[in-house]
């Protein structure tokens, strides 16, 4: 290897050099770490490498056909630890993209997210793309040297740094492709210079890497050198299954469950499918897909981009190896495959048998689950007809009859509590579960003891008004819209005194009507109210006006209702003193108060609050004569 310029120094960015202090200095409680971050960054490369000579089938020509390697190798002596791979390297400008500028976008975001608990802050080193530089725990100077595949060997590249601030690259003449990174390990870590060591760290931390790792010329791979997936589940632990969901997603945290499976028949493939423990930051950016990982007779080939998994399963995460699918395969050919309907159809399946699973034999951690993805999940009510009855058995809500805010309850919980006579399912949808449970119109339910779902979440409004309107015969009905229909639970003297209330308040329902010309569409008295004098619903052939609320922003349906309860004292009032001066006001105060009990906008809240503080003014005048 000849050096075939004279180096450039460069500065890191101000948070790189954050980083690096952080790595030299604070985070050391698990220093051994360095290795494995090293080890998957070379697999990663032999992959991409893979990947990329179908693209470019002029790579399969490359020098170097060897087979897939990374080394790992020590000098007493000098002091050093060697990792190197023959993977897709780098070409210059990748050093200075890559290396040099510490995985640009995750930098800042690991700094926020470090906590001060060191155990912790070394696991989010891969997470957010700082592999690389966990050398520094360990090394006082690092030296990377490169070369990208399918550049000559004048192209190869040496980068090398004390992280003490600035980095230096300079050109250098390498025959092979691939990475080779030196550590030059600092005062006090002798004891890692030391075969039986080494290997211990490779076993515990890289063992599912599919790639073999070696420590001498001619020896057998430290590790198993095969793809976790393909392996029996006889020889798998549960640690190993959360190693390797590490190693594929840098997530910090293991697995809330897993599934794997090899199916075998018409087609052939395996699954190895994870579910997270906790949601992505971008999880309700659908095109922000990370999720499953194709690869074809254990050669990674893309990453997912809704082919394998639908939409609503996007936090997914794990790895799909087919038997029957070619090598080169691309997007277009997926979309008209018939083994990838099948794996897809497949998956979905397992997937939703493993939420149930959990569901019905480990409550509390489908409880966790339902609180990160239960909203991401209910999109496949709609997406996913073929699966949309076993999707609506999983979903979850909070109710009326829920002890805290988390949604616990079942459509079958809910048909199981029905009372005699009642034969609705009632929801009402509200910007988040505490409006709703705040409502007003849930004052007579809550009278009768009928439960209501309190729908928080704005995918709900699409759910019940599109593809979820009746579970088991029982049809879905919200407690905001049309006139109230408690069915069979309403008795003969309800009724009576209901028409009657029609009947007594009908010259003022015409006078609130008229004051209200061009806000409330109709004006009717309800027996949905028992403490509140007002409320807003919706007509019954509109559709529920949260959903509205999402397409014209002021939270009101197209056609408002304003509801007046006939018991309440302020209203009786009014019906007494119908040739009151006051009574527009009294009608518009009356409307904002409804509007503003929906979570809705009322149009002017300077008038309002002007009205307001008038009649109050002349009551008070009125107490005092």
């Amino acid at each position: 290897m000849t050096v075939m310029s004279a180096a450039e120094t460069y500065s890191f960015q101000a948070e790189a050099a954050q980083i690096l202090d952080l790595m030299a200095r604070s985070l050391y409680s698990n220093k051994e770490i360095f290795l494995r971050e090293l080890v998957s960054n070379a697999s990663d490369a032999i992959d991409r490498l893979r990947f990329e000579r179908y693209a470019q089938p002029e790579l399969a020509g490359d020098e170097q056909d060897d087979a897939p390697q990374i080394r790992v190798t020590f000098d007493k002596d000098a002091g050093t630890i060697t990792i190197a791979d023959n993977g897709i390297g780098m070409s210059r400008q990748e050093v200075i993209d890559n290396i040099g500028t510490i995985a640009r976008s995750g930098t800042a975001e690991f700094l926020r997210a470090l906590t001060g608990d060191q155990r912790r802050d070394v696991e989010l080193i891969g997470q957010f793309g700082v592999g690389f530089y966990s050398g520094f725990i360990v090394a006082e100077r690092v030296v990377l040297t490169t070369r990208r595949a399918g550049l000559p060997a004048s192209d190869g590249v040496r980068w090398s740094s004390d992280g003490k601030g600035e980095y230096a690259l300079e050109a250098v003449e390498r025959a092979e492709r691939g990475t080779t990174i030196v550590l030059e390990l600092r005062e006090g870590e002798d004891e890692l210079l030391n075969e039986h060591r080494l290997r211990s760290i490779i076993q515990k931390y890289s063992d599912h890497i599919s790639q073999p790792i070696v420590m001498a010329q001619d020896e057998a791979a430290v590790n198993q050198a095969s793809a976790l997936w393909a392996r029996p589940k006889s020889e798998l632990s549960e640690q190993d299954y959360h190693s390797y969901y590490r190693h594929l997603t840098n997530d910090f945290a293991d697995p809330l469950a897993y599934v794997h499976a090899k199916v075998e028949g018409r087609y052939e493939y395996t699954l190895l499918l994870y579910v997270p423990s906790r949601a992505p930051h971008n999880l309700w950016v659908p095109q922000a897909r990370q999720g499953v990982r194709l690869h074809v007779r254990r050669v990674f080939i893309l990453e997912d981009t809704g082919q394998l998994l639908p939409n609503y399963l996007r936090f997914v995460r794990g790895v799909v190896d087919s038997a029957d699918l070619p090598l080169n395969v691309s997007r277009e050919i997926l979309q008209g495959s018939h083994a990838v309907d099948h794996i897809r159809s497949s998956a979905v399946k397992r997937v939703l048998k493993l939420f149930k699973e959990l569901a019905d034999e480990e409550p509390e951690k489908y409880a966790a689950f339902w609180k990160q993805f239960g909203g991401v999940l209910k999109q496949g009510i709609s997406d996913d007809p073929p699966h949309r009855e076993d999707i609506t058995e999983l979903l979850r809500f909070t109710s009326t009859l829920s002890g805290t805010q988390d949604a616990d309850v079942s459509l079958s919980d809910y048909v199981a509590r029905m009372k005699e006579g009642q034969d609705k399912i009632y929801y009402l949808l509200a910007p988040s579960p505490a409006a709703a449970a705040a409502s007003p119109h849930l004052e007579a339910f809550r009278a009768k003891g009928i439960e209501v779902l309190l729908l928080g979440e704005a995918v709900d409004s699409f759910v019940v008004s599109g593809p979820l309107r009746e579970y088991q015969g029982k049809q879905l009905q919200s407690v905001a819209q049309g006139p109230p229909d408690f069915g069979d639970l309403t008795d003969d003297a309800e009724k009576q005194a209901a028409d009657q209330a029609g009947s007594d308040y009908a010259a003022l329902l015409g006078q609130l009507k008229a004051h209200l010309a061009g806000k409330a569409w109709d004006v009717r008295v309800t027996s949905r109210l028992t403490t509140s004098p007002a409320c807003i619903v919706t007509d019954g052939a509109e559709t529920d006006f949260t959903a509205v609320q999402r397409l014209r922003g002021s939270g009101l349906p197209n056609q408002p209702i304003l509801e007046i309860n006939p018991g309440h004292v302020l209203v009786e009032r009014l019906n007494r003193g119908q040739d009151d001066p006051r009574l527009p006001a009294w009608a518009h105060v009356l409307f904002d108060q409804a509007v503003l009990a929906t979570g809705a906008q009322i149009e002017e809240p300077a008038t309002f609050v002007t009205r307001l503080n008038e009649l109050l003014t002349s009551l008070t005048a009125d107490a005092s004569t």
